[in-house]
């Protein structure tokens, strides 16, 4: 009898026992292809020899220190090779062990931020619907994802949600897409403005979206508007990159596609590739200038934060990316992917929406094309096809609750980087005879 606490109680799971490039071997022996790369973590894929060197050598000087008393070079490394890339004035990065931990930071850094510039009284945090920024409790308060929220509503802060950039149910009849992007960011403008923009400390939100929707696009000059909006009533932009980035959209830092730069960004997943859990929240010079400035002390801390192995692994990774030209493999390989998916299901009569950048990409599953009307929610169609793809010897992350966190059905994927032609032939191949069997003819 296991003793873990397992993420499902009644669900028996194989162990994983090795790892081999996009594969993932069980105690039986059988193969898996990483077709989401976990939850967009395995970039990398499996095995990868110069990564977990890395993390050897490190162990070899030194495992821990604690940063109340010392830096390391590790650390002091990412963080310049980080800054080096970033786009705007991010300057400072606060090394975490995750994505939900880098969230957390970047929401209290943002109140800090306006307590030390002596105006306490802006706390109000803006996100959107159908967004996902972590589950600690401040970072599940900034998400808008209601399944994940409801039990725990009476624990969480007060959020602002607006709607996301969501083309392709959104959009109106005779509406270009810069007009449609142009009036879900005025969303923004509304809430400041009811809320009294002198009460608004930031606006958050993933240039991508991930998990909850699927693979979710902005509009063509949405974020542009955004940074403008946060601009002219002085509120801070915070980014959630923690799937999206780290080459994932096939730049670096995804927000580079949107030719904006925040005041905050927050990645994880890719920064580690899976080899080392670490996260980090880079801030602008301006934001760190308030606090270094100011009382000099950021109010906010973990045991683990700027673990040197950690961040032996993650500088390994990010050199990995960029050295080996893997985040542009990462765009022709998902233009590839994209090819492959309208080729297979551009006609197919229950998915409505095919999407993403990158290797990055989602399907939202409908019962009519026409209407766009999804399935019953009864139906279970994104656990009956987690399920199927698995028999089929395909890792995917389907998910439901596409719509407003009841209604709607998508699966996202996010296969490693080195994904050769033929494995991405095999992955669409699995996941077409996943859809077969769950899906109505």
């Amino acid at each position: 009898m296991s003793h873990v606490f397992p993420r499902h109680c009644k669900a028996e799971l194989p162990t994983a026992t090795g790892g081999e490039g996009v594969w993932i071997i069980d105690a039986e022996g059988r193969r898996y292809l990483d077709g989401s790369g976990g939850a967009a973590v395995s970039c990398l894929g499996h095995g990868h020899a110069a990564v977990t060197q890395a993390i050897k050598d490190q162990l070899d000087r030194i495992a821990f220190a604690h940063t109340g008393f010392f830096t390391s070079d590790p650390a002091e490394r990412l963080a310049d090779l980080l800054v080096a890339q970033a786009p705007g004035d991010l300057d400072r990065v606060y090394q975490v062990s995750g994505g939900s931990e880098a969230t957390e930071a970047a929401i209290k850094l943002a109140r800090q931020y306006w307590v030390e510039r002596g105006q306490p009284q802006r706390r109000h945090l803006i996100a959107r619907r159908q967004s996902y920024h972590g589950n600690t409790i401040g970072a599940l308060s900034a998400g808008g994802n209601e399944w994940r929220r409801a039990q725990f509503g009476p624990l969480l802060i007060e959020v602002s949600h607006i709607a996301p950039s969501y083309e392709y149910r959104d959009r109106a009849e005779g509406e270009t897409l810069e007009e449609y992007g142009r009036r879900a960011a005025d969303e923004l403008q509304a809430e400041i403005t009811r809320l009294g923009p002198e009460n608004v400390m930031a606006f958050i939100a993933e240039p991508v979206v991930g998990a909850t929707a699927g693979a979710l696009v902005p509009a063509p000059g949405y974020f542009r508007r955004i940074r403008e909006i946060c601009d002219a009533h002085d509120i801070l932009l915070i980014l959630d990159e923690v799937m999206c980035g780290m080459g994932r959209t096939g730049t670096l830092y995804a927000c580079e596609q949107e030719g904006i730069a925040p005041d905050i960004l927050c990645i994880a997943k890719g920064l580690g590739a899976g080899y080392q859990p670490i996260g980090a929240m880079l801030a602008s010079r301006r934001v760190y200038d308030a606090i270094a400035q100011g009382s000099g002390f950021f109010q906010h801390g973990h045991t683990y934060m700027g673990h040197p192995v950690a961040a032996a692994a993650g500088l390994a990774v990010v050199s990995t990316l960029l050295d080996e030209g893997l985040i542009d493999r990462c765009a022709v390989q998902g233009e590839k992917l994209a090819g492959l998916l309208e080729q297979r299901f551009g006609d197919h009569p229950h998915v409505g929406d095919i999407r993403g950048r990158g290797l990055f990409r989602g399907l939202e599953f409908v019962e009519d094309r026409a209407t766009k009307a999804p399935f019953d929610p009864g139906r279970g169609i994104a656990g009956r096809l987690k399920k199927a793809a698995f028999a089929e010897g395909l890792i995917c992350y389907p998910m439901a609750g596409t719509i407003d966190g009841r209604r709607g059905d998508h699966v996202l994927l996010a296969p490693p980087f080195i994904i050769s032609d033929d494995e991405l032939e095999q992955l669409v191949t699995r996941l077409e005879r996943a859809m077969a069997q769950v899906l109505p003819g």
